[in-house]
């Protein structure tokens, strides 16, 4: 499979990846010293899906994220310095620090934003879908949707109106297997969650959502699917979050057999693989990757530290403005 892609798009797609993990770790951190307020959900485990996606994708294309939703930003070209203002509250961030960690979007780029309320992207994406062919325009827009969404009924109405409407939405359910601290199997009786479209001719399929080439390749063919008018499809990602539901979860309902299988099953584990098998990719090229984002993060977080958050005034001003 690794031969088949060129060094520099395997070093961007683990790039991307490393950069995430390395996001949510300083995340992570900032949280600890009590520089982000509100709760912070971290991507970490589940690069591979926001990366692979994003990598199959076209400029011109709608993505719609979730709550846990720093990943896609990333993948989808966030620039860092802005996402980190807007983790701090400070008002160079993407949504002047209004948003926070999730509600973090960016219109310009067609990120129509992350939602704090679980499956609520779902119908905001069938929306841009759905104008994007009434306007006839070949953009595709990608619904980041999960496990615990699954069982949503504004899941279930999207899927029924994206295939009523046929229109170019590809719903990527994140499956790391628990919607908050309930196990996906504990909540329903088929817990292969692609078959939730099935009632609404909506075509699944289940792939390793921590590889990120096999979520590439699935994505790049549910696209070229979209855009021939065959309507919509749902790709379940099955993933594994490192941690628990949110940065205050120890995760100890997590069976210990399934957190060492997936530490040994990691994304970026998977990616550095996929680099060791490439001929022209040694460890010195991606020790320097490595470094370069490291470093693209300090810089990140000097501008974002060093950003003036809004005043009472400014703030006042913004909301009597609507």
């Amino acid at each position: 499979m690794t031969k088949q892609y060129s060094k520099d798009f395997l070093m961007d797609l683990y790039r991307t990846m490393y950069t995430i993990r390395r996001f949510e770790e300083t995340g992570v951190r900032l949280y600890r010293q009590g520089l982000i307020r509100g709760y912070f959900h971290p991507y970490w485990g589940e690069e591979a899906i926001a990366t692979g996606v994003c990598a199959a994708l076209e400029p011109s294309d709608y993505i719609v994220s979730t709550h846990r939703g720093h990943g896609h930003c990333i993948a989808w070209g966030a620039d860092l310095g802005k996402m980190m203002a807007e983790l701090l509250g400070k008002k160079s961030g993407y949504c002047r620090g209004l948003g926070g960690s999730m509600h973090i979007a960016d219109y310009t780029r067609g990120n129509l934003g992350a939602n704090g309320i679980v499956g609520s992207g779902a119908p905001i994406g069938v929306g841009a879908a759905l104008g994007s062919k009434i306007r006839g325009e070949e953009r595709v827009t990608v619904i980041f949707t999960s496990d615990g969404a699954a069982g949503i009924g504004s899941f279930s109405e999207s899927l029924n109106l994206a295939a009523t409407w046929n229109l170019p939405a590809i719903f990527v359910l994140e499956n790391n297997q628990y919607a908050a601290t309930t196990p996906v199997e504990s909540s329903t009786a088929e817990p292969s969650l692609y078959k939730r479209g099935l009632g609404y001719a909506v075509k699944g399929f289940r792939i390793d959502g921590n590889n990120v080439l096999e979520v590439f390749e699935k994505t790049r063919e549910c696209r070229a699917s979209c855009r021939k008018g065959k309507g919509p499809l749902l790709i379940e990602c099955v993933t594994f979050r490192k941690s628990g539901h949110h940065v205050n979860d120890p995760g100890q309902y997590m069976p210990a057999e399934k957190i060492e299988y997936y530490a040994r099953h990691d994304p970026l584990l998977l990616g550095k693989e996929h680099l060791e098998r490439h001929p022209e990719i040694d460890g010195h090229a991606i020790a320097e990757l490595e470094e370069g984002v490291d470093q693209a993060l300090e810089e990140a977080l000097g501008f974002a530290k060093s950003s003036e958050a809004m005043s009472v005034q400014e703030f006042m001003e913004f909301i009597n403005g609507y």
